[in-house]
């Protein structure tokens, strides 16, 4: 089966400190990957420096057999909430149809087409209703599934999200998982840093367990045995369950 992503011998830095270090791992064209980990752990860092938004060390990293600069185009990537600024002065839909932009070339602007494709993301994440709306005005949740149906927008074959479900309400997070969950059956290939281990096993069909090195790489339920869940988090939870952990890390 054909790999969306590779990673190879990853190592990448921050403030002079090595946070991700000898990362290797391939990801298979249709999987819902969450990536796992302590506090520290470099999940946010490996995710960024695989799309090269950091500088590496060194690695190697592919997508689709190729080289990251002639996939670019079809990756769209959700970024933590705490990294975007919401009092910036734009509209809903303005921020959805920022997803059609890489794919319409220098100097071309969004089309009726586009205005309605926009809008039709929005219906997907049932914000229809709220496209006039400043961004900054919306709740967490609502903030959250904006920048989802942006990333629909852009009609990627990979998707990157960086703690979607961290402060927002259950109705969003339970919205936002299914439309992954079709993006899946759709052939998408979808990767989300996840801090939640109890929700883990039921929301990601592989997890990548990760503190600085790759501890383990694997389908859910092997993954999240105590035997190897405790490599990466030691003493940071004091009971295990046999599926996993009961706890948010």
């Amino acid at each position: 089966m054909e790999h969306a992503l590779e990673i190879e011998q990853l190592f990448v830095s921050y403030l002079g400190n090595q946070v991700v270090k000898d990362i290797t791992f391939s990801v298979k064209k249709g999987s819902l990957v969450g990536i796992i980990g302590p506090n520290g752990a470099g999940k946010s860092t490996l995710m960024k420096a695989a799309l090269n938004l950091i500088s590496k060390d060194k690695g190697d990293i592919k997508i689709f057999g190729e080289p990251l600069k002639k996939w670019k185009k079809n990756i769209a990537y959700v970024p933590q909430r705490s990294d975007i600024d919401w009092d910036f002065p734009i509209t809903v839909i303005d921020v959805v149809l920022l997803g059609t932009y890489p794919k319409l070339g220098l100097f071309r602007r969004p089309s009726k087409n586009d205005r309605e494709w926009a809008q039709e993301c929005l219906k997907t994440v049932g914000m229809e209703n709220f496209s006039g709306r400043q961004i900054g005005e919306l709740s967490g949740g609502q903030q959250q599934r904006v920048f989802l149906a942006r990333a629909l927008a852009q009609k990627a074959e990979l998707f990157f999200l960086d703690e979607p479900f961290v402060g927002i309400d259950v109705a969003s997070e339970e919205t936002i998982i299914n439309i992954l969950r079709d993006l899946k059956k759709e052939g998408k290939t979808i990767l989300v840093v996840h801090h939640d281990l109890s929700k883990a096993e039921s929301y990601f069909d592989h997890l990548l367990l990760l503190n600085q090195y790759m501890i383990h790489y694997g389908a859910s339920e092997e993954v999240l045995q105590p035997e190897v869940i405790t490599k990466a988090y030691a003493n940071q939870f004091s009971f295990l369950q046999p599926k996993g952990v009961n706890v948010t890390s």
